[in-house]
């Protein structure tokens, strides 16, 4: 129906005739000539209509806003001064010689230029709202990135092949997505957090590489940037290296920025180990734009009166410093909400020294309720570790070091940013190594996988399973950028006695592995190679890439927090036949509805 997409028009089809099909963005009638701007995927087109062909100009007289047009006519030069070098086809017009109203539309819930809309009425209207020109943006950049991803693997060897949405339920990690079974009541399958135990199984299975964009599901309770049902790109890859996985991984990204942004990212991406980057930043995933650091000073404060200190510095806890350079300027408005800031994060205050006179150190020269309760050795040790100068303000965190890291750890990156104690890199990669294999469950009483149970271990450090797992480090990595987690991955287990002492530190025995493992475990026996691979969150990238505020601003039809569609309405209730088909039957218990599973 058309010989051209409006935002392909330039200068080049000058004199030529045209058909452009689209949506009315805007209609302006000047003084008996009417102006249409009219819009598909690639831009706006400006469409004059002349009165001289009266019944051409009738039918445009009738066109409103979103009418879906079919305009034929004639590309010529705009008017010296009138150009418009904000859009691509802003050197030319096309003069209409026929228009067709393909469909009409009903008044728009909003205006599409409307920068003050409410997300729940975007989400509500997301049909609407994907045609905003942002929106078609971030879609179409969308699929730009994930055309780079597939070239880059696609050309490196690796076969893209599809693992299934229904599978066994693996309850580690986060909470499963359950789907009841008509065929096997009483049964379900799951929808997979991740393809982990197939790509590990097509290793086996000799694929060598392979690769999967690929939704995977989360029933777990959302942050700004989550998702019940989110985009990956899977990869899994045999005979290779932690090193050499990694080293491709990097040229991958670098790859990707450079075709979809045009972007030269920095070479080769600086690694610190998961030790380092807790202990300077606070943060696994750490901002490195932002030039703060944290300064340990447990020790330093181990003796002290100040038993905020002293407590969390004899019991296990740390006691970390924050130096904000030229801070001492910082309101007590300010350190206020700065207070309720690490609130969030589990801190129970925020103490603070403001450094007039680095040469007295005490209360002279210090400005602090806390100083009085400091002795001069602790309070010498603090000034020379953080580096601080007259006119800083230094923040400190004391308690369990989950606790200061996680609260410290956001100060810095907020202050940072809002303060503008930044570099000038626009993107600061980062890859954080060796990780812990394990983390103690207090409430459980055991250690945990930090990442899964078919991680691998250093190969100096298998022995620590039996004697000490939590000095046990993994072959495991993670890619920040930008303060965001873009990806993970590490080497896996292909050893059987390796995989059962794993096992075994996680309290996990013989039976309980073959009942949620089993198949996994069972395809090992029959030589599975060396492998490991990494998952990169597509949404995440997507959305750094645009500069989006949400992520749901680059899913076409995202969930909100509380992981409804506010489109189509679901989750929904279903009719009685469906839940007699699942054999399943919903109780109304004190204005809470469960369910239970029939067996007839």
């Amino acid at each position: 129906m058309r010989t051209h997409y409006c935002g392909h028009l330039n200068v080049s089809q000058l004199d030529q005739t045209v058909t452009l099909c689209g949506w009315a963005h805007r209609r302006r009638d000047h003084g008996g000539v009417i102006f249409i701007d009219l819009r598909d995927r690639e831009g706006i087109a400006q469409i004059v209509c002349d009165p001289d062909r009266p019944e051409m100009f009738e039918i445009a007289e009738s066109v409103r806003n979103e009418f879906v047009l079919k305009i034929t006519g004639k590309v010529r030069r705009r008017p010296a001064g009138t150009e418009n070098k904000n859009m691509g086809s802003g050197e030319i017009e096309v003069l209409c010689h026929g228009i067709e109203v393909l469909n009409a539309s009903v008044t728009p819930p909003f205006q599409l230029d409307d920068d003050n809309l409410s997300e729940t009425v975007r989400l509500t209207h997301r049909v609407v709202d994907l045609r905003r020109p942002q929106m078609q943006h971030n879609m179409m950049l969308r699929y730009k990135t994930t055309r780079a991803f597939r070239r880059f693997l696609d050309a490196a060897g690796f076969v893209d092949i599809e693992t299934p949405m229904l599978t066994k339920s693996t309850p580690e990690g986060a909470r499963d997505y359950l789907v009841p079974s008509r065929v096997h009541p009483g049964e379900f399958f799951a929808l997979p957090q991740s393809p982990q135990l197939f790509k590990q199984m097509l290793m086996v299975a000799g694929f060598d590489r392979y690769y999967q964009i690929v939704k995977c599901f989360r029933d777990e309770d959302l942050r700004a940037d989550r998702q019940p049902e989110f985009t990956q790109i899977d990869i899994e890859t045999s005979f290779m290296s932690e090193e050499q996985i990694m080293m491709l991984m990097e040229e991958l990204i670098r790859t990707v920025f450079k075709e979809v942004l045009d972007t030269e990212l920095p070479t080769p991406f600086p690694r610190i180990s998961h030790a380092e980057a807790m202990a300077r930043y606070g943060s696994d995933k750490p901002d490195l734009r932002v030039t703060l650091e944290l300064t340990d000073v447990t020790d330093a404060v181990r003796d002290v009166a100040f038993k905020v200190f002293s407590g969390p510095a004899t019991s296990g806890g740390r006691v970390a410093a924050l130096r904000v350079p030229g801070g001492a300027s910082i309101s007590r408005g300010e350190i206020d909400e700065y207070t309720k800031f690490v609130g969030i994060y589990g801190a129970r205050g925020l103490a603070y020294i403001k450094v007039n006179d680095v040469t007295q150190l005490n209360e002279a020269g210090l400005q602090s309720p806390i100083v009085k309760n400091l002795n001069e050795t602790a309070l010498k040790a603090i000034v020379e570790r953080t580096g601080a100068v007259n006119g800083d303000i230094i923040f400190f965190g004391a308690d369990k070091t989950k606790v200061v890291n996680d609260a410290l750890g956001a100060l810095r990156s907020k202050i940072g940013h809002e303060k503008s104690h930044l570099s000038c890199e626009t993107w600061a990669p980062v890859w954080v190594l060796d990780f812990p294999m394990f983390e103690y469950d207090e409430e459980a009483k055991r250690w945990t996988a930090c990442h899964h149970p078919f991680t691998s271990p250093k190969d100096e450090h298998i022995n620590l399973l039996k004697t000490d797992p939590g000095r046990c480090l993994a072959k495991a990595y993670d890619l920040a950028l930008n303060g965001w987690e873009i990806g993970g991955g590490s080497v896996r287990i292909h050893k059987e006695e390796v995989q059962s002492q794993v096992f075994r530190a996680l309290n996990i025995n013989d039976e309980e592995a073959q009942l949620k493992f089993g198949f996994l475990l069972d395809a090992l026996q029959y030589g599975a190679p060396p492998h490991g691979g990494l998952a990169f969150g597509l949404d995440r990238i997507v959305t750094m890439m645009t500069g989006a505020e949400s992520i749901r601003d680059v899913i076409a039809f995202p969930k909100t927090q509380r992981a409804q569609c506010l489109l189509t309405q679901a989750p929904s209730a279903v009719d009685e036949k469906q839940l007699r088909e699942l054999h399943i039957r919903l109780r109304q218990q004190q204005a809470q509805t469960t369910v239970e599973v029939v067996k007839e």
